[in-house]
């Protein structure tokens, strides 16, 4: 019987990792409460259970006053009992006793109400154990085995008998997983004893997954000469991570995307596809703007509203798509990313409205001088007015090659001036005739001078154009799938070597 305690003993304390002390009194709690309902005629409540190291067993007594004549059978007894009970003939009236209670009669009731009690207790102690033991790790990453599913939760063995849960909301939607499989998860929340379930709460969805990550293989993020500020996710889909350097030689972007993509290459594998863009960290709000825009590239930033945090990003309009992205996941990412409201407008609908806002001026008698055209500069003003154009007006109605020669540009950017001020001076011609053009009427107007300006590219005197038309596109491959210098985003990874050169 003591062998069998004993080994249960130790049983308990290897497989949970409890502490002996700690099983023993669990064990002696347990017998106490079922002694007590066994012996409640004989001692009530007043049952003392103790552990005799040496023999290894477990004694279960009461503690009774000998006296003289006995009132209250449950805490006193008389002499000639005493004697008795523990063959002693030196105990005398008034001495406190401890007499033992035979454990053969508890019978099976009993028995089992010890079992249950020193199984909850040992559940109580383990609970707390791996409370104590993970509160202090969240964030951390760690390393389990997908075990069953549990109503679209998924339950991760940790080993030792430890097991956490992703629930449903926190796991990625890209991932498909297979009991038996391994899985790194980071730890998100640790409940405490009290509450039943798993305690350790893990996630696949949290942006701490990727920080914790990049720590585990960029070298210079571990030893903190690479920051990361921030982490935004749309678990299953893309990311943005934004790092800065400590070190002036350190670039933190090419450090994080590694010798050949192979750092963020193992990231992604890791996430399952999932694209990371990582963009270069500033202080400044502007330029980080800017770079979390990644893979667009942004004309102009202006900040509307410092209180609320609300920013206008400018873009052309061969960038407006990839600014916002599919559904607006680009903007949003990068609005999380900066923390600021980031509205995106577009270069060519901002260069309509600053045209029709000067043809009212123009309409109502203002001055609008000839520099408020886009590539007009100060000096070449002057230079037009010296021959007689002053205005708007009559540098739309001057010839191009006049404008060309005056200016001494090309007969394609004399074009594109002399087409710039006819579409200000429609907008003064509808204003004052009471019918304000519409953005449909004012594209139109910019298409005609487009198209204007292509007719005079293959107008001339046997020079070549130039080559307008590919570079868009160039630039938009460019934005796609080479890393910027403010942020590198996957597809930059990638893309196999030599296809630039192929393009070309």
């Amino acid at each position: 019987m003591s062998s069998l305690i004993g080994q249960s003993i130790e049983s308990l304390c290897n497989e949970h990792g409890l502490d002996r002390e700690l099983v023993i009194e669990a064990m002696r709690e347990a017998v106490r409460a079922a002694a007590r309902r066994q012996f409640r005629d004989e001692a009530g409540e007043n049952v003392q259970v103790d552990w005799n190291v040496e023999e290894g067993i477990i004694e279960i007594s009461v503690p009774k006053t000998v006296v003289e004549e006995v009132e209250d059978p449950k805490s006193e007894i008389s002499l000639e009992e005493a004697v008795e009970a523990t063959g002693d003939d030196e105990i005398e009236i008034g001495d406190a006793l401890l007499i033992p209670l035979a454990q053969e009669e508890m019978g099976r009731i009993a028995a089992q109400t010890a079992k249950q009690i020193l199984v909850q207790k040992v559940r109580e102690a383990v609970r707390k154990k791996v409370y104590e033991e993970y509160i202090d790790r969240k964030g951390e990453l760690v390393n389990g085995t997908v075990k069953r599913f549990e109503r679209g939760d998924m339950v991760i063995d940790l080993g030792n008998n430890l097991e956490a849960v992703v629930p449903r909301n926190e796991q990625s939607r890209g991932e498909m997983w297979n009991p038996g499989e391994r899985i790194r998860v980071v730890i998100i929340d640790v409940l405490d004893e009290q509450q039943k379930g798993q305690q350790i709460r893990c996630s696949r969805a949290s942006a701490e997954l990727l920080k914790r990550l990049f720590e585990m293989e960029v070298p210079e993020i571990y030893d903190e000469t690479v920051v990361i500020k921030s982490a935004v996710r749309e678990p299953g889909d893309r990311a943005k991570i934004a790092v800065a350097s400590n070190e002036k030689d350190v670039d933190p972007v090419g450090a994080c995307v590694g010798m050949k993509g192979s750092r963020v290459q193992a990231i992604i594998k890791e996430l399952r596809g999932e694209k990371i863009d990582i963009i270069e960290w500033s202080d400044e709000p502007s330029m980080f703007a800017a770079n979390a825009l990644s893979p667009a590239r942004v004309s102009q930033v202006r900040i509307t509203d410092i209180e609320n945090r609300v920013m206008e990003v400018i873009v052309g309009e061969d960038q407006l798509s990839l600014a916002i992205g599919k559904k607006g996941q680009n903007v949003r990412l990068a609005t999380r990313l900066v923390g600021w409201d980031i509205k995106i407008v577009s270069e060519e609908l901002l260069k309509r409205e600053i045209t029709l806002q000067m043809g009212k001026m123009m309409a109502s008698g203002e001055a609008v001088p000839i520099t408020a055209l886009e590539g007009v500069t100060a000096n070449q003003a002057e230079l037009l007015a010296a021959r007689g154009i002053e205005d708007i007006e009559a540098l739309a109605a001057a010839a191009v090659d006049d404008i060309s020669d005056i200016l001494d540009v090309s007969l394609d950017e004399a074009e594109s001036i002399r087409a710039a001020a006819n579409v200000i001076v429609e907008a003064k011609n509808a204003e004052a005739e009471g019918n304000e053009p519409t953005e449909e009427e004012a594209a139109e107007a910019a298409a005609d001078s487009s198209a204007e300006e292509t007719v005079t590219e293959e107008t001339p005197a046997g020079e070549p154009a130039e080559d307008v038309s590919v570079e868009e596109p160039a630039v938009e491959e460019q934005a796609v799938e080479e890393p910027h210098a403010d942020g590198t985003s996957v597809e930059a990874d990638t893309q196999p070597e030599g296809s630039e050169a192929e393009e070309a």
